[in-house]
């Protein structure tokens, strides 16, 4: 009887010494044309991810050549608006957490370490189901500082228990069940290379947003194009210290400011058009 008790307690003993095992990750990222800033991105998480998944609406440059070089899993999709594509690559997402990313957003190193810690915790609170991480933008070759440009965001959430809401676009990841807390480190992110692709990502989203608010009240729309361009002009260069960040800080506090006045311009050239009531 003594061999068979032996066996026993050394498979107990085994099992007791066996390290845990590790969380897994996946890492969502949708692209369209992002040849320039993809291989940035897919470099600060290939040591993290056990699964990257692409979702790309159509490029003509080498961005789905890329992503498979560092091994991601690449879908084609129509574009149907940001937080719905979004969406749908989160639900191609297999393992236990998921990082979604843009193209022009890396992980510093910072944040990685936090992520390999949340990853390999023998007991992770299973309350805890998203993670914020601050991110910080990059604008004309310089880390901002000021003007609004940190901001925390919800980007790591448990395998379902997350959902992009289905915004055209300004879209944001909402936690469906669980709790949140924020994480060291921070995501990088450099959404334009120089003047003339920021004006154009004004214009595309710009052209979005006349179309969804068009009915919008025409009092409201003139009220839009006179003072509330002034009004975040003020707001992001003096109250939220933009003029501390310089040359550059002057420019974005102004691109802003364009942006909200032709936001609104747009919406009263739709509603000009002949059958506007």
């Amino acid at each position: 009887m003594n061999p068979p008790l032996k066996k026993q307690t050394d498979s107990a003993e085994a099992s007791t010494l066996s390290p845990p095992r590790r969380a897994s990750l996946s890492v969502v990222i949708i692209t369209l044309n992002e040849a320039h800033n993809l291989p940035r991105c897919l470099r600060s998480v290939r040591s993290l991810a056990d699964q990257i998944a692409v979702v790309d609406s159509g490029s003509t440059d080498r961005t789905s050549i890329i992503a498979h070089s560092y091994g991601a899993d690449v879908s084609e999709m129509e574009f149907r608006g940001y937080g719905r594509q979004k969406q749908d690559a989160m639900e191609q997402a297999h393992c236990d957490w998921i990082l979604s990313l843009d193209a022009d957003e890396w992980l510093d190193r910072y944040a990685r370490d936090a992520l390999r810690r949340l990853l390999e915790a023998p007991q992770p609170d299973p309350n805890v189901a998203g993670l914020y991480l601050r991110r910080e933008l990059s604008y004309l070759g310089r880390r901002m500082r000021f003007g609004g440009t940190r901001e925390w965001k919800l980007r790591v959430v448990r395998r379902g228990c997350g959902r992009w809401e289905e915004s055209a676009v300004h879209e944001s990841l909402q936690l469906t069940r669980g709790v949140s807390r924020k994480i060291s480190g921070n995501i990088r992110h450099r959404p334009y290379r120089d003047l003339t692709e920021h004006l154009a990502t004004l214009q595309r989203y710009t052209e979005i947003i006349a179309q969804r608010d068009q009915s919008m009240a025409r009092v409201r729309v003139w009220l839009g194009m006179t003072l509330e361009p002034v009004l975040v002009f003020l707001h992001k260069y003096l109250v939220q210290l933009g003029f501390l960040d310089g040359r550059r800080g002057f420019l974005m506090a102004a691109m802003t400011a364009f942006y909200f006045f032709l936001r609104y311009a747009k919406i009263w050239e739709l509603q000009r058009r002949p059958g506007k009531s």
